[in-house]
């Protein structure tokens, strides 16, 4: 009995840690069950991104044609978003590029001599020019099928100036709709939420199987040098940002713990989205600023992504025994800076950008195949922070356009007897 009563008392970010570990005995004694309990990790993913699209879609057109009188505002908060997201992936290229010059993981590691999987991943080009061309969605229906959020938030903007621009009878109806569709879908992921520890479980167990635990022994010196440069990411620029806006630390942290932990556990931030922009809301940030720089953040603003790249183009100079001077290593920095915006649709985003900045460079694509072979691991702490900064970003906008009411630290005195 007290028993049951403790794990009734568990929260969810509790439960989920709970399941992450249960996940990882499960996926290293018994890979072959692990193999087949994907079924777990596939049905909450997929119940989880059948939220994303509605609920973009209601919280930003309420957003900001519920505000038809201020439009400005609306670019002013896109400005102001597309100038910190820059700043801060800038200082997350840097980041890495100080951890991997330092520790140095690529020294000692044997390259393979197959670069079969980096010419595959090469060959999916990521221009400016796609970027630009993919930003414009050429149907609505075809974006939310394919969970394109970036064409999604492209399209509820452009739909929610226009309903601005309506007369008052019309624009109240549909605003109206769009609002009570919000608040559906908020309690769809209240109700999906009970499952995450499931889902989180099934995800983690088919990780430890697919890739083992042995392979993170091999390449430990990489994976501790990512996680490693990850947590000064946060110690060194996050947690300075929120000083800088007067961001309680502490309630911040509490609030996002749990699509932290579930954007972790899953790899994937579509999984963590719903529940982060449920969350920030509460935690004081407007829904119309929330409901774009969250969205926006994903395509823009992929903090742990950007500081893989810059980590893992050096680590491959450093396992082919290439010696890149800080003249050499500025501008593959620079070409990151450009080439990793606007590409989260493509998939395996991170390893494509690699693969593309290798060969223009002239560095073997053989060490593609080596981080290939951790990336899952890899790609779990990077989504995280992604998550994590874009949650952090959606609280400085608020604060920069002065509507940031975060929950009181400590409760209001109660009134004497």
């Amino acid at each position: 009995m007290p028993v049951i009563t403790l794990l009734r008392r568990l929260s969810l970010s509790q439960w989920i840690i709970l399941s992450m570990v249960l996940g990882i005995l499960v996926g290293w004694q018994f890979p072959d069950i692990a193999r087949h309990g994907n079924i777990l990790s596939t049905l909450f993913l997929h119940l989880v991104k059948c939220i994303v699209v509605p609920l973009i879609f209601g919280t930003l057109v309420v957003g900001i044609a519920g505000h038809a009188d201020d439009m400005k505002a609306v670019g002013r908060l896109a400005l102001r978003s597309l100038i910190y997201f820059e700043v801060v992936t800038t200082a997350a290229l840097f980041v890495g590029l100080a951890a991997v010059n330092l520790i140095r993981p690529g020294d000692g590691v044997q390259l393979p001599t197959s670069a079969a999987p980096g010419r595959e991943l090469a060959a999916t080009k990521v221009t400016f020019q796609g970027v630009l061309e993919h930003l414009a969605p050429q149907s609505f229906f075809d974006a939310a099928a394919r969970n394109d959020v970036l064409q999604v938030v492209v399209f509820a903007i452009l739909f929610a100036v226009s309903l601005a621009r309506v007369g008052a009878q019309h624009r109240q109806v549909m605003l109206a709709f769009c609002e009570s569709l919000s608040e559906v879908m908020f309690k769809f992921t209240s109700l999906v939420m009970c499952f995450a520890p499931i889902g989180v479980g099934g995800a983690v167990a088919l990780t430890v199987a697919q890739n083992g635990l042995g392979i993170l022994l091999n390449l430990s010196k990489l994976v501790l040098t990512l996680y490693g440069a990850l947590l000064a990411f946060v110690l060194l620029v996050l947690i300075p940002v929120m000083l800088l806006a007067r961001i309680p630390i502490r309630a911040f942290f509490r609030t996002v713990r749990e699509p932290t932990l579930l954007a972790f556990s899953t790899a994937s931030s579509e999984a963590a989205l719903p529940d982060a922009l449920r969350l920030m809301e509460k935690f004081g940030v407007p829904r119309r600023i929330v409901s774009f720089v969250l969205p926006a953040g994903y395509a823009f603003n992929l903090d742990g992504s950007t500081l893989h790249l810059a980590l893992a183009s050096v680590f491959v100079a450093q396992a082919a025994g290439i010696e890149l001077s800080l003249a050499q290593q500025i501008p593959i920095m620079l070409t990151l800076m450009l080439t990793s915006k606007g590409v989260a649709a493509v998939p395996r985003a991170s390893l494509v950008i690699l693969s593309g900045t290798l060969t223009t460079f002239g560095l073997p694509l053989e060490g593609v195949a080596v981080i290939l072979g951790v990336d899952a691991f890899l790609d779990m702490g990077r989504t995280s922070i992604n998550l994590l900064g874009n949650c952090l970003a959606s609280a400085v906008m608020a604060r920069w356009e002065g509507e940031l009411s975060p929950p009181a630290t400590e409760p209001p005195p109660q009134p004497s007897a």
